[in-house]
């Protein structure tokens, strides 16, 4: 099972050639991650899991690949799986879709198409001594119905 994002391409996304450049679907990336809080913990999760618990997800490893380009306008839909589920990292997994589109009078349908897909590896960080640390129980539920079956 995936966590589903769904924003737009805005204008600050995208370069002089008209597609989204390509470090900003990094940023893509962490909106949905954020939004991953919001949506299961409420409006301040994100920010209530830094500042109250002390707990940090900072990034140690990221990769991308891309597919497909996509534009000003475009509606994205980003899924969120947790590839690997360590006893003091995270490793998330992004893939980028352009959402189909119906077909108007002035244009064809478009489909559904992936963009790109990353991954993103976080350790667990304690903020107040700033080490590693396992992953909280609570982080661990929060994310249970998200980590990808393993092979074997």
């Amino acid at each position: 099972m995936a966590f589903v994002f769904t924003t737009p391409v805005r204008f600050s996304d995208v370069d002089h050639a008209g597609i989204v450049y390509y470090p900003r679907f990094f940023h893509l990336f962490h909106l949905a991650f954020e939004e991953l809080f919001r949506q299961r913990l409420g409006a301040r999760a994100y920010v209530d899991v830094l500042d109250r618990d002390r707990i940090g997800f900072p990034a140690v490893h990221a990769e991308a690949d891309y597919q497909h380009p996509l534009r000003f306008g475009d509606t994205v839909e980003i899924e969120v799986t947790v590839a690997r589920l360590g006893a003091r990292s995270l490793t998330f997994r992004y893939r980028v879709w352009r959402a189909a589109e119906p077909a108007t009078a002035e244009r064809a349908a478009v489909s559904r198409v992936q963009a790109a897909e990353g991954k993103v590896v976080c350790a667990v960080t304690d903020l107040a001594r700033f080490v590693s640390v396992e992953v909280p129980a609570s982080i661990r539920d929060l994310i249970a119905d998200l980590v990808e079956p393993q092979p074997g």
